[in-house]
Order: C-alpha cells, then structure tokens, then sequence
C-alpha cells in the first residue's frame, strides 16, 4: 500500500502554478523606487513547505536585491506567528488565510501582504492506516480525526471535503496535535484517520503505512487558498516602501520556483525533510500577488460553515499589490 501511495505521488506533475493575477482588485500596483522604510525586517514563520520561495527569496539574494535584510522568527504554528505580528514582535507574519480571516472577524487589524500557497490536488489528504476502522471517505463520521489545530486549514479543509461527500462531521472528535506526530498516532491507534500536507503526507506513507482516504483539496476546495503573509494595517500604512519592495522579491522567487531543482535543496535544509521524501512529495502550488475573487472562498467557507457569522469582504484586506516594475 504504500508503494502504491509513493507510485501516485511520484506521478503527479509538480504543482507550481503561478498565481499572478497583476493587480488585485484592492489596491492597484506599487511601483519600484525609493529607498525603504525598515531596511531590517522580521518575519514570524512555522516550519513548512509553503516557506519554499521565502527561502529563495532570502538565500538567493532577492531581498538584498530588493534593499532588504529579512531575518525569520520561528513560531510553532500559523497562530503562534500571527500572534507575535499582531503584537508588534515581527513586521510580518505567515499564517493560514483562515487564521487571518478568523482575526479580522474578531476586531484584529490585519491586511494581507502576499500570498504563498494554494492546495494542489494530493498535496493535502485525509489519511488512515490498515488497521483503522475508516476505510473510505464514508467511515469518518463520528471517529477520530487528528488536525493540526481547531479552525485552521486542516480543520476547514476536512469538514469541507466530508460536507462535500454528505458525511456528518459534528459527531467528528476533532483531536489537534502537531503534524509530524500524526503518522505515529495513526499507527498506534491513538486516532482514526489524519489531515496530513506534505511534507507529512509522504513521511507518514512511508513510516506508518498511511494511505489517502480523500484528497482535502477537492470538492469545494480545490486549489483552495492556504497560506498568506500578512502585517497589521498600521505597518501596512507606515511601510509602503519596505513592504512593496518585500513584495517584489516573492514576486521574483515565486517565477523561479518553477523550476524543482531550486526548490527542493531549500526544503532539505529548512525544513528538515530527508531527500528521498523531497524528491516524492506533491508541492503546494506557489503563488505571489493576492488576487481577492479568489482569496474570497475562505471568508465565505468559513461563513458556510458557521465558524464566522457576518460576511467579510477580503478586497478590503488586500494590501496594495506590487508590480515587477
């Protein structure tokens, strides 16, 4: 079985589909030009392949290029990073864009600075093991399901995919806990199935033998929008400068990261993935400049499903966007 799930994914075609959709309809373009505002910048990560082209950016030179010195401030999850925005501890944050959205309905000023990753079909699945009593996408109701946190993509990514199947997921024992646990859990029977992104996804395959129950990223979420940079509206207003030229240089990264063979060495090191995993795994598909049709899903996913109960329209969380100009 998991030489079947290594064959599946190794046959798929790397996913890098550029999101670059030029100006969003929230802010026009920013042009090059002038000296930045805070040559010095940190940005508040978790540890995840969504970071492939902020990597690039930062040790392939484009944010020097761009006057910047970005340093990283690693946090343990997408609210953790987003936290420590809020709070003034970093300029910038990547988060989930449930996350983001979850803030903005709470009062939290937060705008949207950059995109980094969209789902990619196999790239996010519900997993199980051989000897879990859930065999298919139908077995889920009512079990135990590991997601990396209450409310985050994993959570909104499951309960989309089972509505989607009509299977009832308010019964579901939601059981959050850090990802690369997951595999371990399956195997010992501490829960019944997983949400597992890769790199997780394949390591898990490999480790516990965790084969796919249902693809997260299909029905309703396809190619559904995952992660974002983001700053609160004050830094936003204070940095144009600092943060078009920030935008510029993922703009720049993220056409590069077409090409594979820059990708996956960043994701070894940063991320600590074993070569062989890295040369399996699905990638996410990368994307730059935020375009607000498309980031509108999550905001009116998590309208649908009761976690918000107002509309929320993203265009107005949308930063100003960047040209390459």
């Amino acid at each position: 079985m998991f030489r079947r799930a290594l064959l599946r994914r190794s046959a798929v075609l790397f996913s890098a589909a550029l999101l670059l959709a030029g100006c969003n309809q929230a802010g026009g373009s920013v042009s090059a030009g002038g000296n930045v505002e805070k040559p010095a910048i940190r940005v508040a990560i978790f540890t995840a392949v969504d970071l492939a082209t902020l990597w690039l950016a930062q040790q392939g030179g484009y944010f020097k290029a761009e006057g910047l010195d970005v340093q990283t401030d690693v946090a343990s999850s997408g609210q953790e990073s987003l936290n420590r925005m809020t709070k003034g501890q970093d300029d910038i944050a990547l988060s989930t864009y449930t996350l983001y959205f979850l803030a903005k309905s709470s009062g939290t000023d937060v705008q949207l600075v950059a995109d980094a990753t969209s789902a990619s079909p196999l790239s996010n699945e519900v997993v199980t093991v051989p000897n879990s009593p859930v065999k298919t996408v139908n077995d889920l109701g009512g079990k135990r399901i590991a997601i990396s946190s209450k409310n985050a993509a994993s959570d909104i990514l499951t309960r989309s995919v089972m509505r989607d199947h009509g299977v009832d997921f308010s019964k579901v024992q939601w059981v959050p806990m850090p990802l690369p646990e997951m595999g371990a859990a399956l195997a010992q029977g501490k829960v019944d199935a997983a949400y597992q992104p890769e790199p997780y996804l394949t390591q898990a395959a490999k480790v516990s033998g965790a084969y796919p129950v249902v693809d997260a990223a299909s029905g309703s979420t396809q190619s559904f929008p995952l992660t974002g940079f983001g700053a609160t509206g004050k830094w936003v207003q204070e940095h144009p400068k600092t943060m078009a030229a920030f935008q510029r240089a993922m703009l720049a990264a993220t056409r590069d990261s077409v090409d594979r063979g820059r990708i996956e060495p960043l994701v070894v090191k940063n991320a600590r993935v074993d070569q062989d995993i890295a040369s399996l795994m699905v990638m996410p598909a990368f994307g730059s400049t935020l375009d607000a049709r498309r980031i509108q899903r999550v905001p009116d996913l998590l309208q649908q499903l009761g976690i918000i109960q107002t509309k929320i329209d993203a265009s107005e969380m949308i930063a100003p966007q960047a040209s390459s100009g």
